[in-house]
């Protein structure tokens, strides 16, 4: 049984797997907003929204399935790591130094010479032009042969090691925001102030601003911000997107932007059908009754809807939150008594249908909508964000001492023939084989010419 966790734990396939569902997971965890309110979710997926709230998709990073992934991966990389390590180390602390000259020669890079003098000398020698090239060298004897095993860069043996490393700090740090972080959304109009969730402040939007280009589209949103603490306002910045503020562990990003339509200024013209150039031009607000100049009669706003269209009941209700056709229910009264009331449309005037509930001539018309604008701001706090920029830096490490930093090997046998010394020498690299085999060349062709 612990034999076959342990094959589950090291295998390379199921790191594959794990890490395409953390991918996979991560990117729909871009694609959906998170943290949004549970109407937000139905109103723009449907039904669809509702699964996908139930799946934990919309708080994807504190879900308990996402955790127990990231666990796992890194329980997968423990184990890997310890599993490799062993022989590493044993290979660093308590090298293998051969005496038989064929454990040598059976090296791709390899060379046999001999040196006119007697062993004792050609080993300090070697060692003497091995160290000239920055090589530690061990050095073992027995029965007239002298085994000299020379090494450096020798940290690059550690280099996937330390990328584990790295890897397993950056998840613990997403397992600690995963269960400590908090995310949020907060909704402001222009000198709105709402207290931050889980915070001891609270964050006020003093001024929205949007920015377009030429041909009308949006080129930029801004929020300036002001950070309220014991009823005094004590940092301001101005945010936009990828430019944030971060305020005790805080941190708030622009995500969005949006017209207030429950409060919309709506600008109507009064006509008369008996008089073609009667027009009075009010401004209306949802509620507030307005009296009409020079006559008897107030109009009021009932309700407001920037995408009128009929549900499946046959009532009035907003297909979108964008101007595709915008409505207003208008009613007229005089003397607090009901005169007439419909639904008035900006593109289709025509189309007013109004219940005359007096005898009146007066036609209203919808001609403009202005809405106050508010921001929409993501709030995160993530405890473990210091930890996950320590693996990054663990995890490059790793990287450069995996690729820049490759451990080099010689391994020389030398022995005594007629007063002389042959030595049979080879060596490894893990990367870079050609420089190393160029470094080999030039050590062997100096000790041959050595006398």
């Amino acid at each position: 049984m612990l034999r076959a966790l342990k094959n589950f734990f090291t295998s390379i396939k199921v790191a594959i797997v794990l890490l395409i569902i953390l991918i996979a997971a991560s990117i729909l965890g871009t694609l959906i907003p998170q943290g949004r309110s549970g109407q937000e979710y139905l109103v723009r997926y449907g039904q669809l929204g509702g699964l996908l709230q139930k799946l934990q998709f919309t708080r994807l990073y504190q879900s308990f399935w996402y955790i127990a992934i990231l666990a796992l991966f890194s329980l997968n990389i423990i184990i890997c790591t310890l599993v490799r390590l062993s022989p590493k180390l044993h290979r660093v602390f308590r090298p293998k130094c051969d005496l038989n000259p064929k454990s040598v020669q059976v090296l791709k890079v390899k060379d046999r010479i001999k040196m006119a003098m007697a062993p004792p000398a050609a080993v300090q020698a070697v060692k003497a032009e091995l160290g000239r090239h920055h090589y530690r060298v061990r050095e073992q004897a027995a029965e007239k042969k002298h085994c000299l095993l020379a090494r450096k860069k020798i940290l690059g043996i550690f280099g996937s090691d330390v990328v584990h490393v790295g890897l397993l700090i950056i998840l613990a740090g997403g397992i600690i925001s995963g269960l400590a972080g908090v995310r949020g959304s907060l909704t402001l109009s222009e000198n709105q102030t709402l207290p931050v969730p889980q915070a001891s402040f609270s964050v006020r939007l003093d001024k929205f601003i949007t920015e377009f280009y030429p041909d009308g589209s949006v080129k930029d949103w801004k929020s300036e911000l002001t950070i309220i603490e014991g009823d005094k306002p004590v940092f301001q910045k101005s945010v936009e997107v990828n430019h944030p503020m971060s305020y005790k562990g805080f941190v708030f990003y622009q995500s969005g932007y949006g017209s207030d339509w429950e409060n919309p200024e709506l600008e109507v013209w009064l006509k008369k059908k008996s008089d073609p150039g009667y027009i009075k031009n009010i401004r209306l607000r949802i509620g507030q009754p307005a009296a009409v100049e020079g006559e008897d009669i107030t109009l009021t706003a009932v309700r407001f809807l920037p995408d009128f269209v009929l549900d499946e009941k046959n009532q009035p209700s907003t297909r979108s939150l964008e101007l595709n056709n915008p409505a207003a229910l208008i009613r007229g009264e005089r003397a607090g008594a009901e005169v007439f009331s419909g639904w008035i449309f900006a593109k289709f005037p025509d189309f007013a249908q109004m219940h005359q509930a007096q005898e009146s001539e007066f036609k209203p018309e919808l001609k403009d909508v202005k809405a106050p604008q508010y921001s929409v701001l993501q709030t995160a706090k993530d405890p473990g964000v210091s930890l996950i920029w320590v693996g990054c830096a663990v995890l490059m490490l790793g990287l450069f001492l995996a690729f820049y930093w490759p451990t080099r090997e010689i391994r020389l046998v030398l022995e005594e023939s007629q007063g002389k010394t042959e030595i049979a020498a080879g060596g490894i690299s893990a990367k870079s084989r050609e420089a190393f085999q160029s470094e080999f060349e030039s050590i062997m062709s100096t000790l041959r010419k050595t006398k």
